[in-house]
């Protein structure tokens, strides 16, 4: 092995290399990968964990696997294949969760470092706080279609995983888009994906016909179709859906009857899934009588333009079928070996999607789209890519060296572009290491945070686990009310459960009050001072607030406001004597300190482009500014300028698989 020749590594970094022990957070798409790095970069000692399981979908991009593993433990799996690149290291694979009482702090400070491959927030952020209290480094990455991020996580170093807030994002599991979906999401994804499957280049991963392996088709006819779709290996025989519309010469027709009738009634028979929803209806060309139609969002009017209006069953009919035999026509010409591949500013490949989304919406009962809602939304679904994964694995080995050189200072976080930057770069360092937020509240050196809630609405039960639990990412947390002396969450069972269904109010919790919060396990203390704010019917349940100088900025913008509105209003109306204009004869009036700028840039961009100012980095090409005009309203008039962090069209849809 290369790592291991005299002189391909410096002495000092070839002997930690040897002597250092691991750990690998997660065993899919990057965690391959890195995996992969590792042992033939000469690491001796590593351990790895993943409670996922080996899917077919994950084959075509998570290369440790074979068809016949499918089924098998990941880490077990990767831990056996990677033995075979170099059979003298000691790699210990665990099938268990991350979250698993026997992985405390004490379990992490066995390491020399972490790698983390993970695939969700609520783990990352898990792994963040466990690390930062066992005092060891944390590597971090992530993919994002043709995007990347690898960043060094060191106490007092540099940021923490939560030192600035995330957007959330959506993740949708492939057997509810296969199987049960339940928003328009859900039908669009579904009809991206098949036009890849008839159009596009075959990926298993994007598989549309029914999902026998879902847990809850459990059922007898589940498991006969499961079985009779299983070689005596345990294989999954996979018939190429191309393939077939090629043998049928894409007749429309057949092509709807199969993935709306044929499909439907197969779902059908796998009654478990059904026992709880509503069972989808199957359509046969040609179907759209008055009852379907009536379930259309918009009446068709000849006003109203072709993107616009949400058509009707026939018209989804009819415009599936131009487009079908439009996309053949597109097939025809192209040479053996290539694909179309999708495009949203397309004609027949936006109509084709457009049409499918919702007929399969009109199947299984959702409310359809017009063409420009599902054109934002389709836009923004972001497959997996294994050429990604495998750059990202690379920078997190790279960075994994620095670290046991004590470098920190060239740690700098990477990012992996689609695109070249103004400087031509596609691989993109940050100038220097952003140090901590000192009002984490997390790594801080006294966490602490503010939460406005309304006190008189809210459960002590929604407190632990809408709040604490699910979105401060806290295991098992206790919670006393501060000099009080009172136990208002327990760790332990049935101690506090008498108070789960009590207001925050009844509690003596009101404005004003503190709670020291402490979990155990995380070895996370937490102090949370309590605001009082009455909830109105569309505001939010919570919110927290980590910086109590922007809650002091905010609070004074809205008294200054506040008192601008109330002097506007006391000022007498000017009379249709005197000429003058006024908001009460049909002239818009605007407030200087209304909203009249935001200034939008794609998520992935933000920490870089926020960094890279200050070290005198060009602005990055994808960010835009729109000027937005409007009347002041109640829900306008809640800042001068925002700064939002958003994608170009709307939010990131990840599709959730490994």
């Amino acid at each position: 092995m290369a790592a291991e020749i005299e002189g391909f590594f410096k002495n000092d970094l070839r002997d930690k290399i040897a002597s250092s022990k691991l750990l690998v957070v997660g065993a899919g798409g990057i965690g391959c990968e890195i995996l992969k790095n590792l042992v033939m970069s000469g690491f001796k000692d590593i351990e790895i964990i993943d409670l996922d399981t080996i899917d077919v979908s994950n084959l075509n991009r998570q290369f440790l696997f074979h068809k016949e593993h499918v089924g098998k433990a990941k880490a077990v799996v990767a831990r056996e294949t990677a033995l075979k690149f170099n059979p003298n290291v000691e790699i210990k694979a665990y099938h268990d969760s991350i979250f698993s009482t026997d992985y405390g702090v004490s379990f992490f400070q066995r390491f020399t470092m972490v790698l983390n491959a993970l695939d969700n927030r609520a783990a990352r952020n898990h792994v963040n706080r466990m690390c930062l209290n066992a005092k060891i480094p944390l590597i971090e990455s992530g993919t994002a279609g043709y995007n990347g991020q690898v960043e060094l996580i060191e106490r007092g170093v540099s940021q923490c995983y939560e030192c600035m807030p995330k957007a959330a994002q959506k993740v949708f599991p492939g057997c509810t888009i296969r199987n049960t979906p339940s928003e328009p999401i859900h039908c669009i994804v579904w009809a991206k994906h098949l036009f890849n499957q008839l159009f596009g280049e075959d990926n298993a991963d994007e598989d549309v016909s029914p999902d026998t392996a879902d847990p809850e088709a459990s059922g007898d006819a589940g498991k006969e179709a499961l079985d009779s779709e299983s070689n005596e290996k345990g294989n999954v025989e996979r018939t190429s859906t191309k393939q077939w519309a090629k043998n049928c010469d894409f007749m429309p027709e057949k092509l709807f009857n199969k993935f709306f009738n044929d499909d439907i009634n197969y779902l059908l028979s796998m009654s478990n899934l059904w026992k709880t929803r509503t069972p989808p209806k199957p359509m046969k060309f040609g179907e759209h009588d008055e009852i379907i139609a009536e379930m259309s969002d918009v009446a068709s009017s000849a006003g109203v333009v072709r993107d616009q209006k949400v058509w009707t069953i026939a018209e989804c009919q009819q415009v599936f079928a131009e487009s079908v035999n439009n996309l053949k026509e597109q097939v025809l010409k192209l040479n053996e070996d290539d694909n179309l591949v999708w495009d949203k500013d397309d004609k027949d490949a936006m109509d084709f999607v457009t049409s499918c989304a919702n007929i399969r919406s009109t199947v299984f009962a959702i409310p359809r789209k017009s063409r420009f809602d599902i054109k934002s939304m389709a836009g923004n679904i972001i497959p997996a890519i294994a050429s990604t994964n495998a750059i990202t694995a690379g920078f997190v080995v790279l960075h994994a060296f620095k670290v046991l050189e004590k470098k920190f200072d060239q740690c700098q976080s990477v990012y992996v572009r689609a695109q070249p930057n103004a400087r031509n770069q596609i691989f993109v360092p940050e100038k220097f290491i952003t140090p901590p937020n000192p009002n984490c509240y997390v790594c801080a050196a006294k966490p602490e945070l503010i939460l406005k809630i309304d006190t008189e609405k809210i459960t002590v039960k929604e407190l632990r686990d809408d709040i604490l639990i699910k979105e401060m990412h806290m295991v098992n947390p206790d919670v006393m009310l501060d000099g009080k002396g009172i136990i208002i969450i327990s760790s332990d069972d049935d101690e506090t459960e008498c108070n789960e269904a009590k207001l925050l109010k009844e509690m003596h919790i009101v404005d004003g009050c503190i709670l020291k919060v402490d979990d155990f396990f995380q070895n996370y203390e937490l102090t949370i001072t309590i605001i009082h704010k009455t909830a109105e019917r569309d505001d939010p349940k919570f919110e927290i607030v980590a910086d109590k100088d922007v809650l002091k900025t905010a609070e004074s913008v809205e008294e200054v406001k506040k008192q601008k509105k109330e002097e506007s209003t006391s000022q007498p109306q000017p009379g249709p004597s005197n000429g003058a204009s006024s908001s009460s004869n049909g002239t818009k009036a605007y407030e200087s300190d209304e909203d009249d700028l935001i200034i939008v840039e794609p998520q992935s961009l933000v920490a870089e482009k926020r960094k890279h100012s200050a070290g005198g980095e060009d602005e990055s090409p994808g960010c835009k500014r729109i000027r937005i005009e409007q009347e002041p309203t109640a829900s306008s008039s809640k800042g001068s300028t925002a700064m939002c962090s958003i994608d170009d069209d709307e939010d990131l849809i990840c599709i959730d698989d490994d």
